[in-house]
C-alpha cells in the first residue's frame, strides 16, 4: 500500500543521501576512523595521521547498536574497532593500519633495519595500551594500586626508552 511505497522511497532517498556522504567523503580523500569517543587503540593512529599531516574525519560509536551495524554490515572482519576507511579500503588491527599508512606517507623507514626500530617503537606503544586499558574497568578499590603500577613501568621502563 502507500504506506510501504513511502518507506521504500524513504529508504532509496536514505541509501542515496549515504552515497552522497561517501562520495564526499571519498573525494575528499579524508579518511575516516571509526572508534568510541575516547583515546584508546584509536589515539597512535591519529597521532600517525597528524605526523603525516593528513585531515582525517571521524565517526564515533555512540551505543552498541552503531557498532552492531557496522558488525552486520561485514565491515569489521574480526567485529572490532578501530577500523579506518581509507583510499577505497576497510582496514582494521592497530598495526595494519599503522603500518600501511606509514608506509603510505613514506614514516616507515628507509630500509628494514630503519622499520625494524620503527617497529620496536610501535610495539612499545601497544604494551603501553595494553597496561592502561584495563585501568578503566579495574574495581575502584584496586585503581590506584594498579595505577601506580602502570605509572612506575611507564616512568621507569618506557618513558627513558623513548627519551633515549
Amino acid at each position: 500500500g502507500p504506506d510501504g511505497e513511502a518507506q521504500h522511497v524513504d529508504g532509496e532517498e536514505q541509501a542515496q543521501l549515504k552515497k552522497c556522504k561517501t562520495s564526499a567523503a571519498a573525494m575528499a580523500g579524508k579518511p575516516m576512523l571509526h572508534y568510541f569517543n575516547g583515546r584508546g587503540r584509536m589515539e597512535c593512529i591519529r597521532w600517525l595521521l597528524a605526523a603525516a599531516g593528513v585531515e582525517f574525519e571521524e565517526k564515533f560509536i555512540g551505543c552498541p547498536e552503531d557498532l552492531e551495524k557496522l558488525i552486520k554490515d561485514g565491515r569489521l572482519m574480526f567485529q572490532q574497532v578501530p577500523m579506518v576507511e581509507i583510499d577505497g579500503m576497510t582496514l582494521v588491527q592497530s598495526r595494519a593500519i599503522l603500518n600501511y599508512i606509514a608506509t603510505k606517507y613514506n614514516l616507515y623507514g628507509n630500509d628494514v633495519k630503519e622499520r625494524a626500530l620503527i617497529d620496536m617503537y610501535t610495539e612499545g606503544i601497544f604494551d603501553l595500551t595494553e597496561m592502561m586499558l584495563p585501568l578503566v574497568i579495574c574495581p575502584p578499590d584496586q585503581r590506584e594500586a594498579k595505577i601506580s603500577l602502570v605509572k612506575d613501568k611507564i616512568k621507569n621502563r618506557y618513558l627513558p626508552a623513548y627519551e633515549k
